[in-house]
């Protein structure tokens, strides 16, 4: 099955994240520019990677699921785009260096993954356990200037995350919002300060 996006021809898999609306809304709202380096976490199908691979000079997009590391690959070569490498890590496990632009489409429901599509959808107890790790490291890897754009659900605690950004001495606000059923999608960004 495929998925006709933007110019691009996306493959989906079972148990890979299939890009939905909180996907959509990080893709019109990609701050990547002509020449950056960017960092797509919990890439899935790839599909918001190779969107930043048109204007950034390269782009890394990780993933804990191997099966999303395999389709993301697949999803490069099918659309011809060479300037993005996809690897398997644990948020920053397997990532080095330094970014101007970092996504993150978070995983936000309470629970413990029990298959690999929950990966991308399970985010530990509170369900934000993922999401809390990754703020804690995620000023490591900016660029002075660079911005990271986060979606999560309001399911989770949109203040916590701002007031964690902050603490990270990052400077967050929101930047777009989508109601969906019962919750609301929203999408953060912070940014590094110079």
């Amino acid at each position: 099955m495929f998925l006709e996006y933007r110019g691009l021809r996306i493959k989906l898999h079972p148990q890979v994240y299939e890009p939905a609306e909180d996907t959509f809304l990080l893709s019109e709202n990609l701050a990547v520019k002509e020449g950056d380096i960017a960092l797509d976490m919990g890439t899935g199908t790839g599909i918001i990677a190779l969107l930043m691979a048109r204007k950034a000079r390269w782009v890394l997009g990780v993933d804990i699921n191997p099966i999303a590391v395999e389709l993301a690959k697949e999803n490069a070569r099918i659309n011809g785009i060479t300037n993005v490498e996809f690897r398997l890590s644990d948020l920053f496990d397997n990532v080095s260096g330094k970014f101007d632009v970092i996504t993150f489409n978070a995983p936000y429901l309470p629970g413990e993954p029990e298959e690999p599509i929950d990966l991308a959808l399970v985010g530990g107890e509170s369900g934000r356990d993922v999401l809390d790790r990754f703020i804690d490291d995620v000023p490591s890897y900016l660029k002075p200037g660079g911005v990271v754009q986060i979606v999560q659900s309001s399911i989770t605690g949109v203040e916590e995350t701002l007031r964690r950004l902050e603490k990270a001495r990052l400077t967050a606000r929101i930047v777009a919002k989508k109601h969906i059923f019962f919750e609301d999608i929203v999408l953060i960004n912070a940014y590094a300060r110079e």
